[in-house]
């Protein structure tokens, strides 16, 4: 594999990289098959590894601390904070307690001594973002944690924080990781163009759409239950159903599986470094990886463009961050006595 670098971390990473939501009760709860599934990604030349401490609950950082016994120093290893760790409200979010608590938990389920990317794995609007970045910082000084990231944050709050960092003299977020696809466009129009600005790496993620974008679902018909079992409920949009029509004669026409496809338009934009996969089973990876010197000229990205336009989502983007300002009614209202005054 030819690899790229890690936004101004001088970190060399893979195209691919290998993301572990699926090692583990939510997913694939063999533990075995799982490490076996991560050893031949990095046989395969994939040296980035991400996961999350809220991956089935802790279970897939200690998969994945298995997995890299002997390995550890050929790996780019990411974790992620935020989600709920059980009931206590203080086992959450992006506070300075929860951040540095977590970190160490992560340490000893992932057995090593240091984290290369740590992310801040959804926007906390509870806690100042100068608290979370002081903590951080504290954990590079430390030597806990290499570089820092986040994962699916609005434009808006990327600059934020690179401001905050800037003036606060603390470290800043080098990377970030959201969701990015043929079907979900919408961060070419400003998280990718502000990520190349303030030099960060680019990690996305859901790169086959949730699936759709694999040919398991089809418009009309009952999804392939060998492959993938029944639709979810929130995929069932049918515009993106309509977009996954027309994109697997193109597919086909180029002499590619959609999923090739997909993953190899994926990692073509400029401002993206690596796209992450999400295997469950062997043979998902192994598809996966077959496509991985897949390059997709001029002609073939202007017919995708066609298809799903540039920067615009085909339809909801299920799994992208929704700010408070839209998810809570009082904060989108006046009060009725005030629209009554008015």
């Amino acid at each position: 594999m030819k690899y790229r670098t890690l936004g101004r971390t001088g970190m060399q990473v893979s195209p691919y990289a290998l993301g572990t939501m699926m090692f583990g009760a939510a997913g694939n709860p063999d533990h075995d098959e799982s490490i076996r599934i991560i050893h031949r990604a990095l046989d395969a030349g994939i040296n980035f590894v991400d996961t999350a401490d809220v991956y089935s609950g802790g279970e897939s950082e200690a998969i994945v601390g298995k997995a890299l016994k002997g390995r550890r120093d050929e790996v780019v290893l990411a974790s992620k904070v935020h989600y709920p760790m059980g009931d206590d409200p203080n086992r959450r979010g992006n506070s300075r307690r929860w951040i540095i608590t977590a970190v160490e938990e992560s340490l000893r389920r992932l057995q090593t001594d240091h984290l290369d990317l740590y992310q801040i794995h959804r926007p906390d609007p509870t806690v100042d973002v100068e608290e979370t970045l002081s903590a951080l910082s504290d954990l590079i000084r430390s030597g806990k944690v290499r570089a820092i990231g986040t994962s699916t944050f609005p434009a808006c709050d990327i600059v934020e924080a690179q401001w905050v960092a800037e003036r606060r003299g603390l470290e800043r977020f080098r990377t970030e990781q959201p969701p990015y696809s043929i079907l979900n466009r919408s961060i070419e129009r400003e998280v990718l163009p502000v990520a190349e600005r303030y030099g960060m790496g680019t990690l996305v993620w859901s790169p086959l759409g949730q699936g759709l974008l694999t040919g398991r679902y089809r418009k009309g018909r009952p999804a392939d239950t060998h492959r993938g079992g029944t639709m979810p409920q929130h995929f069932g949009d049918e515009r993106k159903l309509d977009v996954v029509e027309q994109l697997i004669p193109l597919a086909e026409q180029t002499g590619l599986p959609i999923t090739h496809l997909a993953m190899a338009f994926s990692i073509a934009h400029p401002a993206v470094t690596s796209a992450i996969l999400g295997p469950r089973t062997m043979e998902q990876l192994e598809d996966l990886l077959a496509g991985a010197e897949v390059t997709l000229d001029d002609d073939i990205l202007d017919r995708i463009d066609k298809v799903a336009p540039p920067g615009i989502d085909a339809g909801p983007n299920d799994v992208a961050y929704t700010p408070p300002s839209i998810t809570t009614v009082a904060l989108r209202r006046r009060p009725l006595a005030e629209r009554s005054a008015a």
